[in-house]
């Protein structure tokens, strides 16, 4: 039996992989229910809202919100839901998110990859490749995507291709305490 969605490998070597979730263009935000073992519709966004790029996780990781890390995968056309991409982790936006006034403060990132397939994007290495207008379209993304569900969502700083590789690596379920300590794979 194949193993679930989110228990594929972290890593197929240098790529990162990842499981789209929502295609890139799509008001309808979908997610990875592991015991039907299919995408659920979890949220409809408003009109006009669309996800800018395929939304997805990163399997076998558990981030501070108690759920797979979250990565926006640039490449040139959606792929559909529940694919696995092999993708270039270029960057991390460390980000906060609190639920509701007076409710704890949460670490929630969002990781930004490109697709090894991709060409419009292929030479976007780390995130200061990318245009600063393109990442502040990405940033008011997410902050007004968590404003609408009365989240206060806040990016507090942009980080490289290295950084993001050390934080998934700190991510990755079932590692021994020893070794979440150590950089990510050879390269990172």
């Amino acid at each position: 039996m194949a193993p679930a969605l989110d228990e594929l490998p972290t890593w197929s070597g240098q790529h990162l992989n990842v499981v789209i979730e929502t295609p890139k263009n799509q008001p309808n935000k979908l997610t990875y229910e592991p015991r039907a073992a299919t995408m659920r519709l979890s949220k409809v966004l408003p009109l006009g809202m669309v996800f800018p790029f395929d939304f997805g996780f990163v399997p076998s990781t558990l981030g501070d919100d108690g759920d797979p890390l979250d990565v926006l995968v640039l490449m040139d056309a959606p792929a559909p839901a529940g694919c696995l991409v092999a993708a270039r982790l270029v960057g991390v936006l460390r980000c906060t998110q609190q639920e509701e006034e007076g409710k704890e403060v949460i670490e929630n990132d969002r990781y930004l990859a490109v697709a090894e397939e991709a060409a419009t994007y292929r030479a976007i290495q780390d995130i200061r490749d990318l245009n600063g207008p393109l990442l502040d379209q990405i940033e008011a993304f997410f902050i007004q995507y968590n404003a609408l569900a009365g989240h206060v969502f806040k990016v507090e700083r942009r980080q490289g291709a290295k950084a993001a590789r050390r934080a998934v690596e700190a991510a990755r379920i079932g590692r021994r305490p020893a070794e979440r300590s150590k950089t990510g794979p050879s390269g990172g």
